[in-house]
């Protein structure tokens, strides 16, 4: 029976909340919006219907704090509740108590979230439906257990030392030799113990070179299930995603349809009924791929998908959530376009610290073929202890070099913002680099060419000179002419 929507709360501020909102007001749904001390004027709040403030900016008392969310959502008088893509979208304990509170919750079931935080389950899934799994050893007590593993399992360093309870998180520490193995194992205890309560760690094989690739899925809860294709997210600082492109360049059309059905076998084995993503590793000397780790609800690179196969992600997990049917079959998905996504973040681009302050000039891209979801306007405050995603900037094109030919004008040429650093050199730099325009790259990338990276993108423009003169002249009416003059 179907559930009718009639109000949503967005437990997520910025970026993720102003997408959300997008899908709502298309379907003509109220949305809530919750602000903290710390940001009563953000752009995510005017955007909303309404708006209740949670207090603190403290993830045990504000954002992530479970009992101020649903209270504010009982208060606005929403019956249902969705929980953006940070934290909260992963966990099934906020999602119970939402479900409890009598509120719709905007995402998979229950079981689904619990299995994609549990790596060994969702890794022994995956090997049920046949789908390669990363050889790993979960919570080791001691060197020896390790070194019986390799020796049993014929694997050489280095290998990768990461969180039990992490669900496959990208924080992990490679290890090169058998001297830094010790050392990694209780730094990465140390930090379990900090993000995950748990000090049980996991040891892997590592794959140089790997690629990362992510199928995207959909379902309800009528049992049907397909995949929208697949992104790569192989660039990266760190943990921090940089750009994204779909469909990946790493992978042949038989490679692609192999990837893409057993993320859709794995979906059906847990029982997906909303949106969600299946991560893969891929080893390209190998043509290998293995299962890396489940993504429940919303990704931020969904809009790739999105313009690749004009289909409304957010808008399909609202319908689910209502309790309807997917509206196509999987034949009926073919992706038209190739796309390409830049996250522009508030940091320095050579030492990506981050970078606070109020923007005071905001032109944003615009144009053929160019999507950009902002979470922040001119005038806005960017503040250290907030999330450094200003916008996401997405280009399209009939090939992938179209697609790279409209993000090099969106950088270079479209986009401004002042008041405070951002990454858009570094990554205007990296759309015009020869191996990533050959899609010749791995997660190295970045480290490897990061002095040329931004030396490509000092390009000087007429548009560069114009604004240096207009601000001379402005300056010389108010302080009058320079002493040189």
């Amino acid at each position: 029976m179907l559930k009718i929507i009639k109000k949503v709360l967005i437990a997520d501020r910025g970026l993720p909340a102003v997408r959300i909102m997008y899908a709502c007001r298309d379907r003509r749904i109220p949305t809530v919006a919750v602000y903290s001390d710390q940001d009563p004027l953000a752009h995510h709040v005017h955007m909303a219907d309404k708006a209740v403030s949670i207090g603190e900016a403290l993830p045990e008392a504000g954002y992530m704090g479970h009992e101020k969310l649903i209270e504010a959502a009982l208060k606005s008088g929403a019956d249902a509740l969705h929980p953006g893509w940070g934290l909260l979208s992963k966990d099934s304990d906020f999602a119970k108590k939402v479900l409890d509170a009598g509120l719709v919750w905007i995402g998979p079931r229950l079981e689904a979230i619990r299995i994609a935080g549990d790596h060994t389950e969702a890794s022994r899934l995956a090997d049920k439906v046949n789908i390669p799994v990363l050889h790993s050893l979960m919570r080791p007590q001691d060197l020896g257990q390790i070194q019986q593993w390799m020796e049993a399992e014929k694997i050489n360093f280095p290998v990768q030392v990461r969180a039990a309870a992490s669900g496959g998180s990208d924080e992990a520490i490679r290890v090169e030799s058998e001297a830094e193995l010790a050392s990694a194992m209780d730094k990465m205890r140390e930090e379990a113990i900090k993000s995950f309560w748990d000090e049980g760690i996991l040891v892997e094989r590592c794959i140089d070179q790997a690629r990362r690739i992510e199928v995207q899925i959909v379902a309800d809860c009528h049992g049907h299930c397909v995949h929208l294709y697949e992104r790569e997210s192989t660039l990266r600082h760190g943990a921090q995603k940089i750009i994204e492109e779909a469909l990946s360049p790493s992978l042949d059309q038989n490679l692609r349809q192999e990837i893409c059905a057993a993320a859709v076998h794995l979906a059906c084995e847990i029982g997906y009924d909303s949106a969600g993503t299946i991560e893969f590793l891929f080893d390209p000397a190998a043509k290998q791929y293995y299962f890396f780790k489940i993504h429940p609800g919303l990704q931020g690179g969904h809009g790739l998908t999105e313009l690749t196969t004009s289909v409304d992600i957010v808008g399909l997990m609202l319908d689910a959530a209502q309790g309807g049917e997917l509206p196509f079959k999987q034949q009926d998905v073919h992706p038209s376009r190739r796309a390409l996504l830049s996250r522009l973040y508030a940091q320095d681009p050579q030492t990506f610290a981050l970078s606070s302050g109020k923007i005071t000039r905001l032109l944003m891209p615009m144009g053929p073929n160019v999507r950009v979801t902002a979470g922040v306007s001119e005038g806005s405050d960017v503040g250290l202890d907030e999330e450094s995603l200003l916008m996401l900037i997405m280009t399209s094109g009939v090939d992938r070099l179209e697609a790279i030919r409209v993000m090099d004008r969106a950088l270079g040429r479209d986009l401004r913002v002042e008041g405070v650093q951002t990454l858009a050199p570094l990554l205007l730099g990296m759309v015009r680099h020869p191996a990533f325009i050959q899609g010749d790259y791995s997660s190295r990338f970045i480290d490897e060419h990061m002095e040329e990276l931004l030396s490509t993108s000092m390009e000087r423009t007429n548009e560069d000179e114009v604004l240096k003169i207009a601000q001379y002249v402005a300056e010389a009416s108010v302080l009058g002419p320079a002493k040189w003059v």
